[in-house]
């Protein structure tokens, strides 16, 4: 069942992103999922607790929710019926010391490792209140039509990434403040960042991000990364953990 209106599709489709102020996932399947963070947040080892990255690789039962039709009735309005699992992400910025992520396009970091960006999304969502005070994400809308931006190096122990968008205008940027539970979408190209924490208050979201099963994952170009069918049918030849 469709979690979207049709207005609400068009929105997403011209600015790249659209805010869900619902709650994804009933309380009780909210907190098992915190508890899954947790966990994994304890055997980080020597990790930042922003470099959480791929953590259903090492936990079977985040794939309840990656795969669970709250998130794939969310996702299905907009990039179609044949969904593909991308990946997942835990990203936490502790208080005071949370880094800033760059102003950058997720698809830049995809570059070469799939046959096309025009429909892989992303939903985040929000494990702790995401507001501006603890660094809640930004995009600037409609730039997920612009291809390719030009980067530059930074500074990578303030960054959590080291490289960014270069001569970034930010005066459109609109942040995405969510409340525990809610979520957002946003397109693999979308201009996006977020400001370090500088509040008293954890930031941790859930990415998880799915593609159009018509996308080719280039398995020379993915070497030891696992991509799983979670919904519909394989339409380009795609090797999946899930499928025989």
């Amino acid at each position: 069942m469709s979690k979207l209106t049709q207005e609400e599709v068009a929105f997403y489709k011209k600015n790249g992103y659209f805010l869900y102020d619902k709650q994804l996932f009933s309380a009780e399947k909210l907190a098992e999922l915190t508890e899954l963070f947790e966990d994994q947040l304890k055997q980080k080892g020597s990790k930042l607790s922003d470099e959480l990255d791929t953590p259903h690789f090492r936990e079977d039962r985040l794939l309840n929710f990656l795969l669970s039709d709250e998130v794939l009735d969310l996702v299905e309005p907009i990039i179609g019926p044949n969904i593909g699992l991308w990946s997942s992400h835990f990203i936490c910025k502790d208080p005071f010391v949370g880094r800033a992520t760059p102003w950058h396009e997720d698809s830049a970091y995809w570059k070469g490792r799939v046959s096309s960006f025009d429909n892989i999304i992303t939903v985040w969502l929000a494990i702790d209140n995401s507001t501006k005070e603890n660094g809640c994400m930004q995009v600037i809308p409609g730039t997920h039509a612009n291809g390719f931006s030009e980067y530059e190096k930074v500074d990578g122990k303030k960054n959590l990434f080291s490289t960014q968008i270069k001569n970034m205008d930010t005066s459109t940027a609109v942040h995405f403040e969510l409340q525990r539970g809610q979520c957002s979408l946003h397109d693999s190209r979308i201009i996006h960042g977020a400001d370090p924490n500088k509040s008293e208050f954890r930031r941790c979201g859930y990415t998880m991000r799915y593609f159009s099963t018509d996308t080719k994952v280039f398995e020379d170009k993915n070497p030891n990364f696992k991509v799983w069918l979670a919904r519909g049918k394989d339409l380009a030849g795609n090797k999946y953990a899930n499928v025989e």
